[in-house]
């Protein structure tokens, strides 16, 4: 038997279709029964890769008697959180107010309006641990609804209207000010981890978005504070069990302080920005390290997580065969067999023991000296192939467009960088799908794609993830198609997005209507749609010569300063906004043929090292260069390759010289 979630896409829905739970998808028809039936609502979150969304499932959802619970009582609905981010946001903003804390499975009640007045995240079976039973939940959350109705209606009224304030942006602080970056440099500085890198404590999470604003910082200022905290964090993260020592690629988070037992899961979103940050902390350093990294992280992408489409998957599962980890661990008898005589050596340097780290196996974590970590490659390839006979976790193949996006970006970064053709295939061949498969109009995109179906209405981030991605692709290939599609669906943000109180709401104008229109601010293990909005409006104006999208990004920072300077940690995405409006940024064209010397020489010197605070612009001078504006009216000097420097819309007198070049940037 299965359940009305067999005909849904998702993977994660799909795990749950032959649950004895009665589950009803999201949608008008589950909304109807429970009023029509006079019964509050179960709302279950979760996504496919996620440990404890299984524990609940075996432990609850397949249990006859509780599903029998549910079904008297409930109308039971499951959500797939990467498919409808904002019913996640609406309802963890919720349950974060109830609790004070949140995560995933998450489970609320709702009246059949929609209105959240309970919840929580994971509910065990029989009570421990000072938490009540699943069954025990669900009767007094029954017994409430019949006889205390009006204090839930009340309780759902007050919550509501708690988590509409929490949408709205702050007072325009007039001017943006330099001292909001050095104030929040100086908080993370005070919150840094200076023995295993980081901030916090376990569970520690990589903060890439707060890296990358680290390394911003010092190449504008020169704080070498700020780059140390980046270049140790980015360190001990690398030589972590957070990281796959053998197949690159990293999980989601740390359980530990010091980065060795992971939660398993692989999420694209985290390699996405990681493989980003790593490039540019190499390109700051010189650092062959973080290079091998970015390349590693790339490779596992391409290697496990591509589609042959072209797009990207979603995650990796953290759990194979029952148990967690199970995939990614390994004894001493076993790497010796693998190994052979190469294997004492090896396990010495990647810390593994007779006890092991992580029930009884061993979490892979380099100890050893960086510069030798090279000579393992060989014995790191032998268990990848050997790895590759075991039960691999579920795959999510699923392909949403925000994080692709940012995976484009990656991408066309590390192919430029590297010069690495490869990688410039793959993001063109990305690209090309995303345009393909989840636009449906001009600018206009879908949000999830799977089994040759695009659906669901495009959220802010799929837009402006999207933006950065097909910017980093121009700035690679030149190619204005790629730019003009970025514009179109920046128009496509400031049409169907934009709240006249500031800043950009989550869902569309023509998206389905909820309790609330959700409009996030703060940065999540993603960046804020609010801030990419700002980082990719400010950087498209320097091609487009708009002042409307500078001006739309500085609105909106404006009325951002107070919170980013006291809370770094959950505005990074902003604080790299506000850092690069205020650099200020530059325009650059070059007007010259990609296939001639002069003009190679001249790119060279252009994207040479760490350039965080400029946008480029290409164009051939026969036929007169069309599509980007900034190349507009630009005339070639002596039949030599041309740059015009340009600030605020002011530019230098042409360059034909490459040591002038240099001194000018």
């Amino acid at each position: 038997m299965t359940n009305r979630l067999a005909h849904e896409t998702s993977p994660y829905l799909l795990q749950h279709a032959d649950n004895p739970v009665d589950w009803y998808p999201w949608g008008e028809e589950a909304l109807r029964k429970a009023k029509t039936e006079d019964k509050p609502i179960f709302l279950s979150v979760g996504y496919s890769a996620c440990h404890w969304c299984h524990v609940m499932a075996h432990e609850s959802f397949e249990d006859e008697t509780v599903a029998a619970i549910l079904n008297d009582n409930f109308v039971n609905i499951k959500v797939d959180r990467e498919e409808r981010p904002d019913l996640d946001r609406i309802y963890m903003s919720a349950v974060q107010s109830l609790t004070g804390r949140g995560g995933w499975p998450m489970s609320v009640f709702l009246t059949p309006e929609g209105q959240p007045f309970f919840g929580g995240t994971y509910f065990p079976p029989s009570p421990r641990y000072g938490m009540a039973s699943f069954t025990q939940v669900l009767h007094g959350v029954a017994d409430a609804w019949k006889n205390k109705r009006q204090e839930i209606l009340e309780s759902g009224e007050k919550i509501s209207q708690a988590l509409k304030g929490q949408s709205v942006t702050g007072h325009d602080q007039g001017e943006l000010n330099p001292e909001t970056l050095e104030e929040a440099v100086k908080v993370l500085r005070e919150n840094y981890d200076p023995k295993l890198g980081g901030w916090g404590a376990a569970p520690k999470f990589p903060h890439p978005m707060t890296i990358e604003f680290l390394l911003r910082q010092h190449h504008k200022t020169g704080d070498e504070q700020a780059l140390k905290m980046a270049a140790h964090t980015l360190e001990t993260m690398a030589r972590g069990g957070i990281y796959d020592q053998v197949g690159g690629g990293f999980h989601r988070y740390s359980v530990d302080e010091r980065w060795l037992v992971p939660h398993f899961e692989k999420m694209l979103y985290d390699n996405a920005q990681l493989a980003r940050v790593y490039l540019h902390a190499w390109q700051v350093t010189g650092d062959d390290f973080f290079r091998t990294i970015t390349k590693e992280i790339l490779d596992y992408v391409t290697r496990e997580m591509r589609d042959p489409s072209g797009g990207f998957y979603a995650t990796q599962d953290a759990d194979s065969e029952g148990e967690e980890g199970k995939f990614f661990v390994w004894t001493p008898a076993e790497l010796r067999n693998i190994l052979g005589e190469e294997a004492d050596a090896f396990m010495a340097a990647y810390g593994v023991s007779e006890s092991g780290k992580f029930e009884g196996k061993n979490i892979l974590e380099f100890l050893g000296v960086l510069d030798h970590r090279s000579q393992f490659a060989a014995a790191r390839q032998n268990l990848l192939t050997a790895r590759e006979e075991r039960i691999p976790p579920n795959r999510d193949e699923k392909v949403i467009t925000s994080w692709n996006g940012l995976m484009l970006a990656a991408f066309a970064e590390g192919a430029r960088v590297f010069n690495d053709e490869s990688y410039r295939e793959v993001a063109i061949t990305n690209a090309d799908f995303l345009l393909n498969q989840l636009r449906y109009a001009e600018g206009r995109l879908w949000h999830i794609w799977k089994d040759e179906e695009a659906k669901i209405n495009g959220y802010l981030e799929d837009y402006v993830y999207l933006i950065e991605g097909l910017l980093a692709l121009y700035q690679t290939t030149f190619e204005a198609r790629w730019y003009q599609a970025a514009q179109e669906v920046a128009d496509a943000v400031l049409a169907h997005f934009s709240d006249p109180e500031g800043g950009f709401f989550d869902t569309s104008d023509d998206h389905e209507k909820l309790i609330m229109r959700p409009k996030s601010l703060q940065d999540s293990a993603v960046p804020s749609g609010n801030g990419m909005a700002a980082y990719t409006l400010a950087r498209l104006s320097g091609l487009a010569l708009e002042t409307t999208y500078l001006e739309r990004a500085r609105e909106s920072l404006a009325s951002m300063q107070g919170m980013l300077a006291s809370h770094p940690l959950g505005f990074s995405q902003w604080l790299q906004a506000l850092d690069y409006v205020l650099a200020p940024p530059r325009e650059i064209a070059i007007i010259g043929n990609q296939e001639k010397e002069d003009t190679r020489r001249m790119l060279q010197i252009i994207f040479e090292g760490y350039r965080p605070h400029q946008v480029v612009a290409l164009g051939s001078p026969q036929p007169e260069p069309v599509g980007v504006p900034l190349l507009e009216d630009r005339a070639q000097v002596a039949g030599a390759a041309t740059v015009y420097v340009c600030t605020n819309f002011t530019c230098r007198r042409p360059i034909t010289d490459t040591d002038e070049l240099r001194e000018v940037l």
